[in-house]
């Protein structure tokens, strides 16, 4: 139940009649508990604070912590033991003992699974399908685990210890304990019965051999879960930030002269980001603050150049994780202030954390994606449109130098145009705003059904006619590099949405190449401010493009990344009008 984070709602004091009630139920649930032990584990005076979270998979319940640790949570109307509580009190639950190896699987979310388990010679102890109980390993009777038996003991034998034993609530090192204050489970010497018959190995060697067999019979949760992770990892390694240029083992833009670990490292960039963006960017008339615009509009922009802050390389994961523990550490306050939307409603801007938190020394903050110089800022190319003459307009063209094919700008055409109307006496003697047309014009910008009817015509619409009768051209200079001219029309940055066969929404992103941008940087960008995954693959019918996928509906941050930091002009970018309406669903 909590192998992955949980997302608290709730943690507030527990009143004195709540109090004398959890006492109550604990003395009910737990009858071999004595008064004194009682109110030991619910103390009368004592701070006591109830948690209220929803669980990974949406499960509501509610937790006790008392002295900083969970002591007892709440699922359905059923009261549970914390591993914290079972240290104190080893003998509170029926104990069944299992090996070291399978900890490990009970951790990650799966259920006990009786070959795993190690039957004592007094036997296993006594229960009832559906009676809670506690796992201890082997040499250790401290408890690392609470669940409820799926079956007596008596069907447990009949079964031939084969199958699902014990549904596992809590596991020592899930979310839950470690909510608390991380302790290992203190040595508690089995008890002269416990021990399995190791002489010669009997007794180990069958266990093994049941681990061998059967430790594969895991529970679908586990399953389902082990499979989202290889498939997340795959998306890691299909990743822009794993297709580029090899950042070593340390990871993409890791510091290689630190020995810290990578996400160690990580866990610290986010902290300076964190802290940062709250000294400098966040003031308090901003509060309430989605906790994706503190991360997207602030965080980000607080990483240091040459750095990438990637959440999901830390040892948070998530950045509802990190806020959490940031909360704990009284430095924020976060509500659920509309369902599924977190905000930051306080911040203690006196709290240490933030008061000594020096800022460090400015840097550019653009993002470093030019193609060919990654350790150039991103500047877009100078577009400019050009017109080319074509084999029906070079009569018109010729007298001033021009042939078939030659490439002009806009004030050239116009130029050659009011050259040609003087030199031919062309100008409108009594209305010098018109110019009569000689057959080379009329050829030139007058349709068929016009000929005959058509005899003058204003300068604009000579000029505009003329510009749309030329063969579109265009030129593209790069800051250092010299300008490059081709034929036709500049195909514009092409957004689009599309629905895949699990009924979720993709944007894609095509064309970026034609303005000096990098795919993969871009969609290592993306995949940073939209926290979405994102592949690149070649474009479907284009020649030597790719296109980058980014999950989701992702419309907003690319107009935002591509309008305002990288200054690309809006009429170059198609498709910015199907961006998520505001207060609408991605």
């Amino acid at each position: 139940m909590f192998a992955k984070a949980f997302r608290v709602k709730s943690n507030t004091a527990i009143k004195g009649s709540d109090r004398r009630k959890l006492r109550a139920d604990v003395a009910a649930v737990f009858p071999t508990l004595g008064t004194d032990q009682v109110s030991e584990l619910v103390p009368g005076k004592e701070e006591l604070n109830i948690v209220k979270l929803y669980a990974h998979r949406g499960d509501a319940v509610t937790v006790y912590v008392s002295g900083g640790n969970p002591i007892l949570f709440e699922l359905e109307k059923n009261l549970y033991p914390t591993v914290y509580t079972l240290w104190s009190y080893p003998d509170l639950l029926p104990t069944f003992t299992t090996w070291p190896l399978v900890l490990e699987k009970l951790v990650g979310g799966a259920d006990l699974m009786l070959p795993g388990l190690v039957v004592p010679p007094a036997g296993l102890p006594q229960v009832q399908k559906g009676d809670l109980c506690a796992v201890a390993l082997v040499g250790n009777r401290a408890p690392v685990a609470v669940g409820v038996a799926a079956m007596s003991t008596a069907e447990m034998l009949a079964s031939g210890l084969k199958g699902r034993g014990f549904c596992v609530l809590h596991s020592y090192q899930d979310h839950l304990w470690r909510s608390g204050d991380k302790s290992s489970p203190p040595s508690i010497a089995p008890l002269a019965l416990d021990p399995p018959d190791l002489s010669e190995g009997k007794g180990c060697v069958k266990a093994d051999t049941a681990l061998q067999g059967d430790m594969r019979q895991l529970t679908l949760e586990e399953e389902e879960e082990e499979e989202e992770e290889e498939v997340q990892r795959r998306c890691e390694e299909k990743s822009p930030s794993a297709a580029m240029e090899d950042p070593g083992p340390g990871g993409l833009h890791a510091d290689p002269t630190d020995s810290k670990t990578l996400q160690e490292q990580m866990d610290e960039l986010l902290q300076r980001c964190f802290l940062q963006a709250l000294k400098c960017c966040v003031r308090k008339a901003d509060l309430p603050l989605l906790t994706s615009t503190l991360l997207g509009s602030h965080m980000f922009s607080c990483c240091p150049e040459g750095r990438q802050l990637d959440i999901k390389k830390s040892s948070y994961r998530k950045l509802s994780k990190f806020l959490q523990h940031m909360q704990q550490e009284q430095i924020i306050q976060v509500q659920e202030l509309s369902r599924g939307v977190e905000s930051i409603v306080a911040v203690d801007w006196k709290h240490p954390r933030i008061t000594s938190f020096v800022i460090p020394e400015p840097s550019p903050t653009s993002q470093t994606i030019q193609e060919g110089s990654r350790g150039q800022p991103y500047h877009p190319p100078d577009i400019k449109p050009l017109y080319c003459v074509p084999a029906s307009m070079t009569l018109l063209f010729q007298e001033s130098g021009h042939k078939k094919g030659s490439v002009l700008e806009g004030s050239e055409v116009r130029t050659v145009v009011i050259n040609y109307a003087k030199k031919n006496d062309l100008v409108d003697a009594d209305n010098k705003n018109l110019v009569k047309l000689d057959p080379i014009l009329c050829d030139c910008v007058l349709e068929k059904d016009e000929q005959h009817a058509v005899m003058k015509l204003p300068w604009d619409s000579l000029l505009s006619r003329c510009l749309e009768k030329l063969q579109p051209a265009y030129q593209v200079t790069f800051p250092g590099q010299e300008p490059i001219v081709k034929k036709g029309r500049i195909c514009p940055i092409d957004i689009t949405l599309a629905q895949r066969a699990s009924n979720k929404k993709v944007t894609v992103v095509r064309n970026l190449e034609a303005y000096g941008l990098d795919p993969r940087s871009v969609a290592a960008t993306l995949q940073q401010r939209c926290q979405a995954s994102t592949t690149v693959s070649p474009a479907p019918g284009l020649k030597d493009s790719l296109q980058v996928q980014i999950q989701g509906n992702q419309i907003h941050h690319l107009g935002r990344l591509l309008l305002e930091e990288y200054r690309l002009p809006r009429k170059h970018i198609q498709g910015l009008e199907k961006a998520p309406k505001p207060g609408k669903k991605k």
